[in-house]
């Protein structure tokens, strides 16, 4: 079940903007470090790449200009690299200990009357990061307290 590079950038995107980056999380999953690192990624990196690559052909001239795409071209890559990551991440089936964990909160949100999609039986960490925001954004900190601390 492979991927396109442009299907697991789009994943990866989405996936970003499902995870929830919480506190309790940080102990639990990368996911978390890797969500803000590529944020302040996209944010910065384009910009380093232009006056890295403006001071390197001011200084070193035409004649390194390989070498100075090269720098820029990295550069530009690092923000693609954790958007590659979390899509073919998300794109993964949890590990037994994790879907035994997701039905249980997936069962006590059920209880407590909140409206999400049934479960899946062999559920991803797209289904996870679905869950667990839906946790953290509709239920009160009491029930999230007992799951994450």
């Amino acid at each position: 079940m492979s991927q396109s590079v442009v299907t697991m950038l789009k994943n990866g995107q989405q996936y970003m903007k499902t995870w929830p980056v919480r506190k309790e999380l940080y102990a639990f999953f990368p996911e978390c470090r890797v969500v803000a690192a590529t944020k302040f990624a996209i944010k910065t990196m384009p910009p380093v790449a232009m006056v890295s690559c403006a001071l390197l052909f001011q200084n070193l001239g035409a004649d390194y200009l390989p070498q100075t795409i090269a720098i820029g071209a990295f550069f530009l890559s690092l923000p693609m690299q954790g958007l590659l990551w979390l899509g073919h991440r998300s794109d993964q089936y949890l590990p037994p200990q994790l879907k035994s964990w997701y039905q249980e909160i997936h069962a006590k949100m059920r209880a407590q009357g909140v409206n999400i999609a049934s479960a899946k039986a062999k559920p991803k960490y797209k289904e996870l990061a679905q869950l667990l925001k839906t946790a953290f954004d509709d239920l009160d900190s009491v029930f999230t307290k007992h799951w994450f601390n």
